[in-house]
């Protein structure tokens, strides 16, 4: 199969306008930047969030909060998920599951990250499987390898 170009419909482009090339343009003279003052000048740039002079929106609002930033990022895997890989044959409940097959499956972004597996309000799941993560919840804690 060979690809013709003829057959594409044409791209329309609008050409950029050029500044400065005389009145008849519409762009002469001044060049769109009115008459005189600071912004006609060359090299000006605003300064972000600047109210000429004025104390800033930003600065006049009050502080609220602070980001953390020793946060620490917990994934939570629920065993509801879990028993839902294993009964769709994803998961091997004979083994260990270990984070690498949780990242694997989907169930967790990284396997660097920290992970804690939780119980879901179906507390009555015998624990058949064991899987090896960070942290366990109370009642996950029959989970753990």
């Amino acid at each position: 199969m060979s690809l013709s170009l003829q057959g594409l419909p044409k791209i329309k482009r609008n050409s950029r306008i050029r500044v400065g090339r005389g009145i008849g343009s519409g762009k002469g003279k001044t060049s769109g930047r009115g008459v005189k003052g600071q912004k006609a000048r060359t090299g000006h740039h605003s300064v972000k969030g600047f109210e000429g002079g004025q104390t800033p929106i930003h600065m006049r609002l009050p502080k609220r909060g602070f980001k953390n930033i020793h946060r620490k990022e917990i994934e939570v895997v629920n065993i509801t998920n879990i028993l839902n890989f294993i009964e769709s044959k994803k998961l091997d409940s004979s083994a260990v599951i270990t984070k690498e097959k949780l990242e694997q499956v989907g169930l967790i972004d990284c396997q660097r990250s920290k992970v804690k597996l939780i119980m879901g309000k179906d507390a009555s799941i015998a624990a058949t499987f064991k899987v090896a993560v960070d942290a366990y919840s109370e009642k996950a804690k029959a989970f753990s390898s």
